[in-house]
């Protein structure tokens, strides 16, 4: 593991190691993938204007997301059943995230129960994220159950009511393996979801019970449910940015679904500006997808983003080398960034503004 050096390596690597339906459900999008190649794209359209005879000799990575001091500004973004990758799952993401000092966001279709994970590393930060379903007393038992375990935030996914059309999905029957479940459903009887010999158990499961009638009277909803800060994950318009903080939303995440959704859609590099300007500070600003680089990371930062989150990189590292993996991977985009930011003459977050950037 230690000769791989960027997470593109990871992924390679991750690939070899991975069953070919889990790779596919990790690294695939909807349709023709034309999303998922632009949110990569996006930052890779962004060129730096370095500022030079800046002291450099200290660099700080450190910031703070709701109040809470975090080491480097990159959370793990709330992807599903980590332990497809390794069997360890969210228990050694939990333990490597705190590691590192930041957050990590808990998925609904985690394969360990969100109590199971906060007792695997007590001290750490964690966020849970959030799907409505038809059946709100499961809704609301969720945020209830996050609330009692000390999660310190609900981010609500508002831009899948339905799953979009993923053909790697449908093509390889994907469901879970024997052993593995909706940890956190156990408890509602729906767990399972087995793999299947036509079309994508995925898509099935969902359509049967999410609530595809999502709109902002269930964010008001939600909002009575909980005094814990809500976050709402998938926000790509200027227009729906403030609306919600019009709900009282503390903070919102960039997000096209890591391109797996609406194919065609913006590209989060390509719409987190406008969406930063159009709130103008009242809640905080978070954005993900296609972030590989820490001069990625560098560059959502100028764009006004208060931390980045990735996704399928941590998982190439958790495949790879569990805990330790995942771990490697936020360390080599620290370093990244703290050179990054080094050579940009930028050596505090609090310098990092939009004259960095060109187009």
């Amino acid at each position: 593991m230690n000769q791989l050096l960027n997470v593109n390596e990871f992924e390679l690597a991750a690939r070899e190691l991975l069953a070919p339906m889990v790779y596919d459900y990790y690294r695939g999008g909807a349709e023709d993938e034309l999303t998922v190649a632009d949110n990569r794209a996006a930052w890779q359209r962004w060129r730096f204007v370095p500022r030079m005879l800046v002291d450099v000799s200290h660099r700080d990575l450190s910031t703070s997301v709701l109040g809470q001091p975090i080491r480097l500004p990159v959370i793990t973004a709330p992807c599903g059943f980590n332990a497809l990758a390794h069997a360890d799952g969210e228990l050694a993401v939990a333990r490597a995230v705190t590691a590192a000092g930041t957050v990590q966001i808990v998925s609904t279709a985690a394969t360990f129960s969100l109590e199971e994970i906060a007792q695997a590393a007590p001290a750490g930060l964690r966020w849970f994220q959030l799907y409505c379903y038809r059946n709100r007393e499961i809704t609301a038992q969720l945020v209830q159950r996050a609330n009692a375990a000390r999660y310190q935030a609900i981010c609500l996914t508002v831009d899948a009511p339905l799953v979009g059309r993923r053909e790697r999905d449908i093509r390889n029957g994907f469901g879970l393996p024997a052993g593995l479940r909706w940890k956190n459903l156990e408890g509602f009887g729906l767990d399972r979801m087995d793999t299947t010999a036509e079309g994508s158990a995925l898509t099935r499961y969902i359509a049967e019970i999410w609530d595809t009638g999502v709109t902002w009277e269930t964010v008001a909803w939600l909002r009575q449910q909980t005094a814990l800060p809500l976050i709402l994950k998938g926000i790509l318009s200027a227009d729906d940015a403030r609306r919600a903080v019009d709900c009282g939303v503390a903070g919102l995440i960039v997000s096209n679904h890591g391109g797996r959704q609406l194919d065609g859609a913006i590209a989060s590099g390509d719409a987190l500006a406008s969406v930063v300007d159009a709130i103008a500070g009242q809640a905080e600003v978070y954005v993900d997808g296609g972030i590989r680089r820490g001069s990625d990371v560098l560059k959502a930062l100028a764009l006004g983003a208060r931390a980045v989150m990735i996704g399928r990189p941590y998982l190439w590292g958790l495949a790879v080398g569990g805990e330790a993996g995942v771990r490697r991977v936020l360390e080599m985009i620290a370093v990244e960034l703290e050179l990054a930011m080094a050579l940009a003459g930028r050596p505090k977050l609090t310098d990092i503004d939009r004259s960095l950037l060109v187009r």
